[in-house]
């Protein structure tokens, strides 16, 4: 897709500090990083997020991933790391391409990534199962 950001990425249209690449996935640092080593990893093949990449992609992703923070905690000592993907704009995707990030944490690193937690869902567990039964 000519107007996507990271297929401009893939292509070389728009410059990037490439970490890791092969023939499905293109891992780069986040030009706007939460940490140092703030990685992005998306596949060359467009896809807007998990519901349509093909799975192919979504093993190689995971694949560098793994890669990709081994090649961190070999190198430079990172061992705590966050991955997620975002997928569509409540869940916070602001670019309409896969990607997951890599995101280091060290202990009292002013970064809130965080959850809350909802204990009393659990009494909806029963009707949740069944809507997918």
């Amino acid at each position: 897709m000519t107007d996507c950001l990271f297929c401009q990425i893939v292509t070389g249209k728009i410059p990037s500090y490439t970490v890791y690449e092969n023939k499905e996935v293109l891992a780069f640092l986040d030009i706007y990083p939460d940490s140092r080593y703030h990685t992005i990893v998306i596949p060359k093949q467009h896809s807007c997020n998990i519901y349509d990449i093909q799975e192919k992609d979504l093993h190689a992703i995971m694949s560098a991933c793994k890669k990709i923070t081994t090649l961190y905690k070999d190198k430079v000592g990172i061992e705590d790391v966050q991955i997620h993907s975002n997928n569509w704009p409540y869940a916070q995707q602001e670019i309409l391409h896969s990607h997951w990030h890599i995101i280091p944490r060290w202990a009292n690193d002013g970064l809130d990534i965080t959850r809350t937690s909802h204990p009393e869902r659990q009494e909806d567990f029963k009707n949740m199962l069944e809507k997918l039964n």
